[in-house]
């Protein structure tokens, strides 16, 4: 997952193959190991407002998106996360 465009959820690709949901995790989690939340959360938010701005990223496609992450937080960092979700959406 590049950015939020690439991001499937797991679903299948255009050419039928079905996206390994965990690898696409894993591959993300390397690429921001070391990120404090503060750096993390900034990225996220970057990538998404960029991809709002230039029309690649759509409301349902953030509500996917925070429907896949939200059951792997905790309370509290869901609730950041929702907050963030509701930032994006009225960009």
């Amino acid at each position: 997952m590049e950015d939020f465009a690439n991001f499937n959820g797991g679903k299948k690709n255009t050419d039928g193959k079905k996206e390994d949901f965990m690898k696409e995790a894993a591959s993300a989690a390397a690429r921001y190991n070391g990120k404090n939340e503060n750096e993390l959360v900034g990225e996220i938010y970057a990538r998404a407002a960029e991809g709002k701005k230039n029309g690649t990223l759509s409301n349902q496609e953030i509500d996917a998106f925070y429907r896949q992450i939200a059951p792997m937080l905790d309370g509290a960092k869901r609730k950041k996360l929702q907050k963030i979700v509701e930032k994006l959406k009225s960009i």
